[in-house]
């Protein structure tokens, strides 16, 4: 029994612990990010689910009934036993049949599991009635060992920071290029880094844009390069909250900033779209004055931005008006085509949207000595990334697949991409677009009504959002995901934007041999 009991206990708070792990990692071990998402989510269904609370509430009921019978203190322990043993039961099940959220096992997150799933098994002795609310605890182990870890992250963190910064300042002759923006800066830095490559410049790694994330890459790139070396590196900076980018600077001392576009993504980490545009023009506020600033001039937010530069600026755009402008744009099968400065570009890449993001890449890439007909011939072998806005063709289907990340601009482009094709029947699949705090309501009303004029149907994989689209346009054109819809037709287009799984996208799609 004593070795049986702490067992038990183990494998009914492994399942819990695993999952909350596995979604706080996701939010980049920020708890703002965290909390937004349960206050948005559900916070009992998100830490408890519907399962184990109704088992517990059976259990409870059990042991009511037993406080009438003779042998009250036997009843109390098979009870204890076989409910520790039924939610150990549900954790094996998971895990065998591959259904359990797992974490990616960094350093930090294992120990967060092994304090999670020590704690309850290291209190001071329980009556054995009392282990049955060990495992429904979860939550708070999961947060004791986060408060225990805590010190010594911050304390690594800082460290990691410091030596960046450090290994930084000892490689004076290097070029850095700093990339942000609500939407696209990915983008804009796989093909800046493509058009750069045989020049050797490196580039962060898809989608690494934190302080952690950069800090750790600048060092492994740099510990191993002699102090005169004059390398090109390109760094992507994604940020939350005010200050993110310029601690990104500080580090990294960027000479070339990019700002892609300023949306609303995150709007409610932010607080207002003020809040993101000065959070983002930290980084052209950080720039020297011997530096170079490029933005984008379509965007509403290139006019305030100028303000914080006291460097020379490139603006790019579609008007005409803008330092690089591209013109007579098309969309094609083979990607976008557009006019610069004379010259015809074709880039193997999809959505109109993305041309301001060429453009900086094109406009970066001259300003450090390319020309213009070498950086058109690298852009026409660039490869999309995946999940970024992708068009890829599944079982005779036209898939756009843009479910790495999701902003109400990516959307609106998707929305547009989609009007702009022949298909017959047009398939919208979505998950909806989180962070967005007190305007959610407004914006994906405002999405639904664009996009109920092109789209037959969509799908919802998160029923939080099943109502702002029924109500605005599709009505009964609107289902969940869970409700097993008929799957596209052959020829079809399915667009697919947020979080979306690829098992939900196979979902819709038609029957292999059909």
């Amino acid at each position: 029994m004593i070795l049986i009991v702490p067992i038990l206990v183990f494998l009914a708070c492994l399942s819990p612990t695993l999952t909350l792990l596995a979604l706080w990692q996701v939010k980049e071990w920020r708890f703002d990010r965290l909390t937004e998402h349960l206050k948005r989510e559900g916070v009992l269904r998100q830490l408890f689910g519907t399962l184990r609370p109704t088992i517990l509430i059976t259990a409870i009921f059990i042991a009511a009934t037993a406080s009438t019978l003779a042998d009250e203190v036997f009843v109390l322990m098979m009870l204890t036993l076989g409910l520790l043993g039924v939610l150990s039961t549900l954790t094996c099940v998971q895990i065998i049949l591959g259904r359990q959220p797992m974490p990616i096992f960094t350093a930090k997150a294992g120990l967060m599991l092994v304090l999670s799933t020590l704690i309850p098994n290291s209190l001071p002795f329980l009556p054995l009635p009392a282990f049955i609310l060990l495992p429904f605890l979860c939550p708070l182990w999961v947060l004791l060992s986060w408060l225990l870890t805590k010190p010594l992250d911050g304390f690594l963190k800082m460290r990691t920071l410091r030596k960046a910064k450090n290994l930084r300042l000892a490689h004076p002759h290097i070029t850095v290029i700093g990339i942000t923006g609500s939407i696209g800066k990915t983008t804009t830095k796989e093909l800046l880094a493509h058009v750069l490559k045989k020049r050797g410049a490196l580039a962060t790694p898809v989608h690494v844009n934190s302080e952690m994330g950069v800090a750790r890459w600048l060092t492994k790139t740099l510990q191993d390069k002699p102090a005169d070396w004059n390398g090109t590196l390109i760094i992507e900076m994604g940020a939350y909250r005010k200050g993110e980018i310029k601690l990104l600077t500080e580090i990294t001392k960027p000479q070339l900033g990019i700002i892609t576009f300023i949306g609303s993504q995150h709007l409610s980490l932010f607080g207002s779209l003020e809040a993101i545009r000065e959070a983002k023009g930290e980084l052209f506020t950080a720039l020297p004055t011997s530096g170079h600033a490029f933005m984008n001039r379509d965007n509403a937010a290139s006019d305030r931005l100028k303000e914080l530069c006291a460097c020379r600026i490139t603006t790019v755009g579609t008007d005409g008006k803008a330092d690089l402008s591209a013109l007579d744009i098309e969309e094609t099968t083979g990607g976008l085509r557009f006019v610069l400065n004379g010259q015809q570009f074709l880039v193997p890449i999809a959505g109109t949207h993305t041309v301001t993001s060429i453009l900086l890449a094109i406009a970066a890439a001259q300003k450090l000595g390319m020309e213009l007909q070498d950086i058109r011939r690298e852009l026409a072998t660039f490869k999309p990334l995946e999940r970024t806005f992708e068009v890829k063709h599944i079982r005779s289907v036209t898939v756009l697949d843009d479910t790495y990340n999701a902003s109400p601009d990516s959307f609106r482009a998707a929305i547009a991409w989609a009007q702009s094709q022949p298909h017959r029947e047009k398939v919208l699949l979505t998950d909806g677009i989180i962070e967005l705090g007190e305007s959610e309501q407004a914006m994906h009303s405002e999405l639904s009504t664009m996009a109920a004029t092109v789209f037959d149907r969509v799908c919802i994989g998160n029923p939080r959002f099943l109502s702002y689209f029924k109500n605005n346009g599709f009505g009964e054109r609107a289902v969940l995901l869970s409700s097993s819809p008929s799957p596209i037709n052959k020829d079809g287009l399915l667009v697919c934007i947020g979080r979306v799984p690829r098992t939900a996208i196979d979902e819709l799609l038609p029957f292999a041999g059909q």
